[in-house]
Formats: C-alpha cells, sequence, structure tokens
C-alpha cells in the first residue's frame, strides 16, 4: 500500500507529507483548495507528465516522492522481474523536475519516467475524476473485459496476435509481388543484367583488401627500392659499413681479450651482434633480388581495382555485401521467372494462415465469451450493491476484420428500469451512473489483480441521497480488503472514513499555499458538518454530523465486517 506521500514547491504546496493509512483514506476540502493537486503530485511520481508552470514561481525545482510497503509476494516477484528490489518490503520513488528535465529514481536507482509507470500499475489505480466516461468507447470495454480475465484470455491474445502477424507479412508479400506481365519483364532484364555483371566479376572473399595491398607495394615500388639499398649499404660489410664498423672492432677486442679475462663477455656479445647484422643484411640482400617490378601486372591490377570500387559504389560496401545482393538478386530473379508458381504458392501459404489465424480469433472470442458471462453477473451484484434497484447488464460481441487482439468488438448493454430493453451505455446512462458501474468495474478488477491500493477522483460526481450512501458502504467494503484513498464532496462517504484528511488553502502575508492534515475524530465531524451545512455551521448541524458519524462506526464495526 502507499504509505507515505511527500511533495515540494508543486503549484500550492510549499512541502507537505502525507502518511497514509490502511483501509479507507478519505480526502476534503474546498473548491480550489488543492485537492487535485495532490492527485497530480501521485501520478508525477509515477511518471505522468506535467508542464513547467506547475513549479512554484519561487521555486527551481518541485519534488514528488511515494513510498510504498508491497505485502503481496505476486507483486514482489513482477517487481523484481523489472529490476525492481523492494527494500525490507518497500519500494520508493522519486521524481524531481527542473525546467525541461526531470530525474527519476526507485529506491535511489535512476530509471526512466516509462519504468515508473509501469511499477506503478503494479502497486496502485488511479481512477481520475473524468475516466468514467472512457466506458462509453467500446475499445475500452474490450480492454476491461481483457482485463477481467487476462488469465484465460491473455495466452490465447498472444497467440493470436502472433498469427495475425504471420499473416499480415503473407499479405503484404503477395500485395507486393503482384505486377503487370511488361512490369515484370523490365526487371527481369534488369535482374538479369546486374546478376550477369557481377557472375563475370567473379569475386573472391577478402580480394579487394589484398589486392590493395599488393597495389601499395607496387605504387611505391620506387621509395621501397631505393630506401632498402640504402639501408643495405649502411648495414653491409663493403664501402664503411655498419659490417666493417662491427668486424674491426671485434678484431680489435680479440687482440686484447687474452689480457683481461673480464672482456670475454663484451667481445661475445658483439659477436653475436655482427651475426645478426650479418643474417639481416643476407636477407635483405635476398629480398632486394627477388623483387622486380612488372608493369603488365601492375596495369592489371589497377584494371581489377577499379572494377570492385565501381562495383561497391553500385552494390555493397564490401566484397561479402555484394556477394549477398547477388544471391538475394538471384532469389528474386528466380521467383519473377517462376512467377505464377511463387504466386500460387503464396496465396496456399496465406490461406492456410487465414485459416490459422480464424481458429484462434475463434478460440479467443470464445474465451472471452465464457469471461463476459461472469463478469456480466458479477458487475449486476456490484451495481446492486451500488443503488441500481433494477438492473439488467450485458455484453455483446459483433464480428470485425482481423486485428492483433482478435475479430472481436464487444458493447456493454444496460437497462436500468423493469420492462426497458437493454441500450448501449452512451443512450442510457447518466454521468453519475457511469461513475457507480466504474466504481463496480474498478472493485473487479483490483480483486483480480490484487492491486493493494485505490484511488478515486471524485467518484461521487452526480450522486447524492440514498445513493451517495450505498456508494460510501462499498467504498467501506472495499477498505477492508484493500487501501483505498477517496477525493470526495460528500458528507455520506466522507463519513466512512478510518483516515481523514482536510485539504486546506491559506495565505501568508502575499504567499498563498495549500496544507494537508491529518484529522482527530472531532475535527472529522466539524469537517463533516461543513460539508452538511455550507456556509454556517449551527449546533444542530453539528448535531447531525456526529450522528452521521456515529452511524458509519456502526456501519463499519457490525454489517460491513459480518
Amino acid at each position: 500500500m502507499l504509505i507515505n506521500l511527500h511533495v515540494k514547491n508543486l503549484a500550492l504546496i510549499r512541502e507537505e507529507e502525507v502518511k497514509f493509512q490502511p483501509g479507507l483514506n478519505i480526502l476534503t476540502g474546498e473548491t480550489g483548495a488543492g485537492k487535485s493537486i495532490l492527485l497530480g503530485s501521485v501520478q508525477l511520481a509515477l511518471g505522468g507528465k506535467m508542464s513547467r508552470e506547475m513549479i512554484r514561481e519561487d521555486a527551481d525545482y518541485a519534488l514528488a516522492e511515494l513510498t510504498f510497503q508491497v505485502e503481496d509476494s505476486r507483486i514482489q516477484k513482477e517487481l523484481e522481474a523489472m529490476g525492481i528490489y523492494p527494500e525490507d518490503g518497500q519500494v520508493w520513488m522519486s521524481r524531481r523536475m527542473a525546467g525541461k528535465r526531470s530525474v527519476n529514481r526507485i529506491n535511489g536507482e535512476t530509471c526512466t519516467a516509462a519504468q515508473m509507470r509501469a511499477a506503478g500499475a503494479l502497486l496502485l489505480d488511479i481512477h481520475g475524476q473524468h475516466e468514467h466516461q472512457s466506458l462509453l468507447n467500446r475499445k475500452r470495454q474490450l480492454d476491461i473485459l481483457d482485463e477481467y480475465g487476462k488469465e484465460k484470455i491473455a495466452p490465447i491474445k498472444e497467440q493470436t496476435g502472433a498469427a495475425f502477424l504471420s499473416y499480415q507479412k503473407l499479405h503484404k508479400q503477395l500485395h507486393e509481388g503482384q505486377m503487370d506481365e511488361e512490369q515484370r519483364k523490365r526487371e527481369i532484364s534488369f535482374l538479369e543484367f546486374e546478376i550477369r555483371e557481377l557472375t563475370e566479376a567473379a569475386l573472391q572473399p577478402g580480394e579487394d583488401e589484398e589486392l590493395e595491398k599488393q597495389y601499395r607495394k607496387l605504387s611505391n615500388g620506387k621509395q621501397i627500392l631505393e630506401t632498402l639499398n640504402q639501408a643495405h649499404r649502411l648495414t653491409g660489410y663493403d664501402d664503411g659499413g655498419a659490417g666493417d664498423q662491427i668486424g674491426a672492432a671485434l678484431q680489435l677486442l680479440g687482440g686484447i681479450s687474452d689480457l683481461d679475462e673480464d672482456l670475454a663477455p663484451l667481445e661475445e656479445t658483439l659477436s653475436d651482434l655482427d651475426g645478426v647484422l650479418n643474417d639481416f643484411n643476407r636477407e635483405l640482400s635476398d629480398y632486394l633480388s627477388e623483387w622486380e617490378f612488372d608493369e603488365e601486372e601492375y596495369y592489371q591490377m589497377e584494371q581489377r581495382l577499379d572494377l570492385i570500387n565501381h562495383l561497391k559504389s553500385k552494390y555493397g560496401k564490401t566484397v561479402e555485401d555484394i556477394q549477398n545482393y547477388q544471391k538475394k538478386q538471384e532469389q528474386r530473379l528466380q521467383k519473377l521467372l517462376s512467377y505464377e508458381e511463387y504466386k500460387q504458392e503464396l496465396e496456399q501459404k496465406l490461406e492456410k494462415q487465414k485459416q490459422k489465424l480464424e481458429q484462434q480469433c475463434r478460440t479467443l472470442t470464445k474465451c472471452r465469451m465464457e469471461c463476459a458471462k461472469r463478469l456480466q453477473k458479477q458487475v449486476e451484484e456490484q451495481l446492486t450493491d451500488l443503488n441500481f434497484l433494477h438492473v439488467d447488464f450485458s455484453i455483446e460481441f459483433t464480428r470485425q476484420s482481423y486485428t492483433a487482439g482478435g475479430a472481436d468488438q464487444v458493447e456493454f448493454m444496460i437497462s436500468t428500469n423493469p420492462g426497458e430493453p437493454k441500450k448501449p451505455f452512451g443512450k442510457v446512462v447518466s454521468g453519475g451512473e457511469l461513475s457507480r458501474i466504474m466504481l463496480a468495474i474498478k472493485t473487479l478488477l483490483a480483486d483480480k489483480d490484487q492491486i493493494e491500493t485505490l484511488i478515486f477522483d471524485e467518484i461521487d460526481t452526480g450522486i447524492s441521497g440514498r445513493t451517495a450512501q450505498k456508494v460510501s458502504e462499498k467504498m467501506a467494503l472495499i477498505g477492508q480488503k484493500r487501501q483505498v484513498i477517496c477525493i470526495t464532496h460528500l458528507p455520506q462517504i466522507a463519513s466512512m472514513a478510518d483516515a481523514h484528511f482536510s485539504i486546506e488553502k491559506k495565505q501568508q502575508d502575499a504567499d498563498t499555499f495549500t496544507s494537508i492534515r491529518l484529522l482527530e475524530r472531532e475535527d472529522s465531524v466539524k469537517e463533516l458538518a461543513r460539508l452538511l451545512g455550507g456556509a454556517e455551521i449551527t449546533q444542530r448541524v453539528l448535531e447531525s454530523a456526529q450522528e452521521m458519524k456515529d452511524l458509519a462506526d456502526q456501519q463499519k464495526n457490525s454489517r460491513l465486517k459480518s
């Protein structure tokens, strides 16, 4: 669950820290006090987008930090698969924004915003103020069904996606391969020219590198010969070369080595040097005697290199690239020469893959329908708890063209009055009813995913009276199993709080800022009175708030826990 939120320099917030508690956490406050900023800071810390204007004018940066306590071993394993290892069961997520840059960290290690969003999806689910409108979108409705039954649906959906990609690839190959006879002849002629040019060249792997080495040697032959001849003279045994000098020095040492035995090692060293120099001079002489410049060979080498470089400019950077290009063109030519056979073979493969895809889609549809039956029943049960007195909910399937997600299109249908036919959501339900339906669905999905924290922003839109009481009971019931954080204006919902936070906008000198505090029971009753009575809070309103709080406690301690 979310145990701590730390926000600094964000909009009206200077610096605030909120320690959330298990169960139902309620946040209330006047309109404009900063409730949306609090929710925005949570979304921001989870990798959401933020404009530069959200940073306080007197600050250089903004900071949002979340600390989670992860109890579920399955979620811990999924986090570890993402490279996130809870420390003592805790995950700390931090986002610091300065200008257009942000620094994101999970447990102190730098990460991307996408990684933060992926981790956040495992830890909490946020139902924003207008998200219930997405229920009118049939694509979102299919996503909800897939999410509800993902344990069974996801593997089949993945197989269907793979079958669709294979089908799509074959379909593309067949479409790209279609051409008229004149176009086919032109391409055949062009391919034959290229292949003939490459075949006649008969390139060998590594040939260009070897030729360049030999060409460089022959091109610099004069300089090489002059340098080697000079080196031969300088190290030779004629005309006063190094060999002569060492030989003379060796004779001198030989004449006195008998006079001093310590000279023997020096004589031996000089003798070795004489031998090495003699070997070097002999090998150099052999190299010079074998050197010869063949002008015809040089010309042929030059022509061959020109050809290879010409082919490189047309077909590839290396000989290997050119040979690979030739193989590719030969395969293409073979297809064009036997085009009808190739086309027929491709059509057969496409039809076979289409049948496979169709079977996968049918299997996926069957699985979805089985999950839809369970979802229908459970949504109706949830809606009954939320004061839908006469509700008939169903999921209708229609067929669409193949996609990576199958061939299904679904639509949520509902009737909320006896005798009325079921109709699509957009034609029947109000904003308040949509909010309650989304609450029902979120409850079911949270149970499926074992998400530990649910956040609701103004789930009470468009409801009041008995319906508001039913929603409050549902929220409290969810709070028995999950941590719930709810922003609300309704006293019926706020009275059910296990932890009640007040968000207030204050002024100090010329500065305006938002503060958040946890309310004791007495202060919570006063806040309920404000929600009940508006501008003027009378003794009678306070008594009503006290009664509402007492009744809520009784319900939580009896029926909700039974």
